[in-house]
This record gives C-alpha cells, structure tokens and sequence, in this order.
C-alpha cells in the first residue's frame, strides 16, 4: 500500500512530488514563521530589554552627560544584566552600553554616569 504524504502545516493531502513536505506556499511560509517564533522568542526578549534600557538612559541624559542615582534606574526597571558592549577606558573604567549609550558606575555603585557616545570619541 502507498504511503500518501500530508501537509506539515494544515495535514491535507499533499499532490505532487514524493518529496513535497506542504502543500501550498502559504502553508510552507506559516510552518516556517512558527518554527521562527520559537525559535526567536529569547532574541526578541533580550531585544525588548535592550530598547528600554536604552529608552531609559536616553530619558535621563538629554544633554549628552549627566550623573543619576542608580535607584531612579532600578525604578523604572532598567536592568544591568543587559547590554550591548563594553568599552574600558585607558584609567581602567569599564562603560557598559545600550546601543549609544553608555554608563559607567560611580559611587561605590550609588550613581551611575550616562554618556550619549563612546568616550573615546570624544
């Protein structure tokens, strides 16, 4: 007896080729937009993180450079776990960044120093 193939997607009868895995375009593209949604959930977590991190420390610095107290940070959920590089001056300050911009912390950790570019660009 022949094996008949079914659709991955929508479980229909599949005509055509042996080797045919779906049915149609449609049912290909959404099969593979699943597995790409499952796939990226975390990327798109971290991502997320990342644009209110930096929505945040653009928020407190619209001048370019500006000291805060960590904890008006922590307030609005800013996570420190997150970020997208580092940058260690030549005094041995280590910025972390958020896209452009950066904070390093200061004050035994009570403050943190916003910058809006790298400081070697400066």
């Amino acid at each position: 007896m022949e094996e008949i193939a079914v659709c991955l997607q929508c479980g229909e009868k599949i005509i055509g080729r042996i080797d045919k895995r779906f049915c149609d375009a449609q049912c290909r593209n959404g099969f593979n937009n699943k597995l790409k949604r499952v796939s990226e959930k975390q990327i798109i977590e971290i991502n997320r993180i990342l644009r209110r991190n930096r929505k945040i420390l653009k928020q407190f610095n619209p001048a370019g450079k500006t000291t805060v107290r960590k904890e008006y940070l922590e307030k609005l959920d800013f996570d420190f776990k997150f970020h997208t590089h580092t940058f260690t001056t030549s005094h041995n300050n280590t910025y972390k960044f958020c896209y452009e911009y950066g904070y390093l912390e200061v004050e035994d950790g009570l403050k943190v120093l916003i910058v809006n570019e790298q400081p070697y660009m400066s």
